[in-house]
């Protein structure tokens, strides 16, 4: 019977965590299919998966997408997205390879969309308070007061708009132009929740607890965040000329 979920995890250089975190989703109760998008990897994550895309097992279905090179978290989740849609999955899941989301909070996310209504659903840190775990302080004040800040200028109900853990419905993404989807990094997050309230979808915020990574390096630049600060104005204004179709 075809799986109804797929879960997106872009890689780069995630060899301490890859095999792990396709384990953990195949041990949970409802079946996930995964999507790893590598952008040629030099420690050889690639290599891992197709280990273990070769021991062919029932119920466990591993897709693997290789590219050139670092072309940003953006494009490797609109690439997940079209592969996504046409393979006929009804849930598509965002979710990084460093544990730093709970492969079982999944389960939370897809009841929020296939049982409670929502179209996104959205794994939030700051919906009941701050729930980050093995950050330092002055990163977690960054990142809450980032989401407040892009609250502030764009409006959106949404406590955490740069959570990456995330379960869209599949027409929310076909509703949704892919190719106008402008940012590339961190800010490609807000940009993907912004656009899909202003089409009119009904985004809920599941909370969790982010867990920061105990393997492997971060992949966060200043340039990520550049991008998140002056980039949500320029969203916000160029809405104001666009039009968005009613969901």
């Amino acid at each position: 019977m075809k799986n109804d979920s797929l879960i997106i995890i872009p890689t780069y250089n995630e060899k301490e965590n890859i095999e792990l975190i396709i384990e953990a989703v195949f041990a949970l109760p409802k079946r996930f299919d995964v999507l790893i998008i590598d952008d040629n990897s030099p420690d050889g994550t690639a290599a891992i998966v197709k280990h273990l895309m070769s021991q062919d097992q029932e119920a466990r279905t591993i897709h693997l997408i290789e590219r050139e090179g670092k072309l940003g978290l953006g494009t490797a989740y609109i690439m997940g997205f079209r592969f996504a849609i046409e393979h006929g999955y009804d849930y598509i899941f965002e979710m990084d390879a460093d544990f730093s989301h709970n492969p079982m909070d999944l389960q939370r996310l897809y009841d929020a969309c296939a049982i409670d209504g929502n179209d996104v659903a959205v794994g939030s840190r700051y919906v009941s308070g701050v729930n980050v775990v093995n950050w330092p302080m002055g990163r977690v004040i960054m990142s809450y007061f980032a989401s407040k800040y892009v609250q502030f200028i764009t409006g959106m109900p949404i406590n955490d708009t740069t959570a990456g853990f995330v379960c869209f419905k599949r027409n929310v993404l076909e509703r949704i132009d892919l190719d106008s989807i402008r940012f590339i990094g961190y800010a490609f997050q807000i940009e993907m929740k912004f656009t899909a309230l202003s089409h009119g979808f009904k985004v809920a915020e599941v909370p969790i607890i982010f867990t920061d990574r105990t393997r492997g390096k971060s992949k966060m630049s200043s340039g990520i965040f550049k991008e998140a600060f002056f980039g949500v104005i320029l969203m916000k204004v160029s809405s104001y000329f666009r039009k968005y179709q009613p969901a």
